[in-house]
């Protein structure tokens, strides 16, 4: 069988000597962005507080959204109408869906995992649905994303029940391997959107390195890195990202899902990471939380109240250009426009952060970086341990 042409193309500029960070060109038909990426998260379609073409002035050139919320509302026969989540809500940028296999963690007690695939009781009206590997696929070929994600069966990050992890392992074989296998089938847009198969296999290094090997075997254009960044430790955390990326191949792109703070992004770059994504940026926003190098600032704490300095002085965003951390302590928490104020500075930040490892394609600077961010976002000995790690390359 010929191997399939994707609509994807990942052309690595520039690597690391000494870490696995590189720096690519990823094309899709949507969108050239180049890696590493930081993708907001914009759930039912939309970004909190946010407009699309606010997104676009601020540099964003790929977005996620959830399959799993999109096909209960509007779903899949709208999005057809529409012809796709592009033209429905004017996006003429990338665009990412996960395959709603997080719900099987984040709605873990209205979920219900069987081979056939995962039955949710609805949190808006108590209905039960029945997502299955071909039902996700029909779904995000509806909405018409650059990249999709197969349906897989996602352990929280936490579980130490290996019992529960082999359960999603082996079937007699992997069940997110046969379910990859069933969502590669029931693709019928092979030629306009590219389907990433997800390493699991929790914290237990022989079940991911098993699942990781495995999706090798299949004709795919990039892989996601899943089940991770759910509250364990750090150590256990990149111990499993750097496994993970030793095994991928170079030539695809690497997808870490649902990971977005600044300290992790350079820990996990420095290991081989490509795309990123995570709804920090906006959520804490919503808390009046403002992210910048030294950490969060916390707007709404009374020493900013007579603090007529920008959020970040070196920022572009119009937050930054236009208003005060006084006044933005004098709304947050309070006012629905300081959500919109943190969310344009927060995703600027985010962005610009990961957009600044394209100048980082020297060892010493990209060490340099490292260790400084690492500093000013952490100072914890988990944080220090691993920067040794990442320096003398022992991965």
């Amino acid at each position: 069988m010929m191997p399939t042409k994707h609509p994807l193309t990942f052309s690595v500029i520039a690597e690391c000597a000494r870490t696995k960070a590189r720096t690519a060109i990823l094309t899709l038909p949507h969108a050239t962005l180049e890696t590493p990426v930081f993708m907001p998260v914009g759930t039912k379609g939309t970004m909190k507080g946010l407009l699309p073409e606010q997104l676009e002035d601020l540099n964003c050139r790929m977005m996620l959204s959830n399959t799993y919320h999109l096909g209960t509302n509007p779903g899949p026969d709208l999005l057809d109408k529409a012809k796709g989540l592009h033209s429905f809500m004017h996006w003429r940028n990338g665009l990412l869906t996960d395959s709603g296999g997080f719900q099987m963690v984040s709605l873990l007690k209205l979920a219900r995992i069987t081979e056939e695939g995962v039955t949710f009781k609805s949190p808006y009206d108590d209905s039960e649905c029945l997502l299955t590997p071909e039902r996700s696929i029909e779904i995000q070929n509806s909405i018409g994303a650059d990249i999709i994600m197969q349906l897989d069966d996602v352990v929280s990050s936490t579980l130490q029940d290996r019992n529960r992890v082999e359960e999603a392992m082996h079937r007699p074989v992997t069940l997110t391997i046969r379910w990859l296998d069933r969502c590669l089938k029931a693709h019928k847009k092979p030629e306009k959107q590219c389907i990433f198969p997800i390493v699991q296999g929790g914290l237990f290094s022989d079940l991911r390195e098993e699942c990781a090997k495995s999706l090798l075997l299949r004709d795919v254009a990039g892989y996601a890195i899943g089940g991770l960044s759910g509250g364990e430790e750090k150590a256990d955390f990149w111990r499993m990202v750097t496994l993970s990326t030793g095994i991928l191949p170079r030539d695809k792109p690497r997808y870490l899902m649902g990971v977005g703070v600044a300290a992790d992004l350079v820990v996990c770059v420095a290991l081989g990471v490509d795309m990123f994504d995570c709804v920090f940026p906006t959520r804490t926003a919503r808390f009046g939380s403002a992210l910048v190098d030294s950490g969060n600032l916390y707007l709404k704490h009374k020493r900013f109240a007579k603090d007529f300095s920008p959020i970040d002085p070196e920022c572009e965003c119009s937050t930054c250009k236009r208003h005060t951390r006084a006044f933005l302590h004098s709304v947050v928490t309070v006012e629905a426009s300081a959500c919109h104020l943190l969310s344009v500075h927060n995703i600027a930040y985010q962005v610009s952060f990961s957009q600044f490892f394209m100048s980082c394609w020297e060892v010493r600077f990209f060490l340099s970086l490292q260790r400084g961010s690492l500093k000013n976002n952490a100072g914890s000995s988990s944080y220090a341990s691993i920067t040794c790690y990442v320096v003398k390359g022992r991965h």
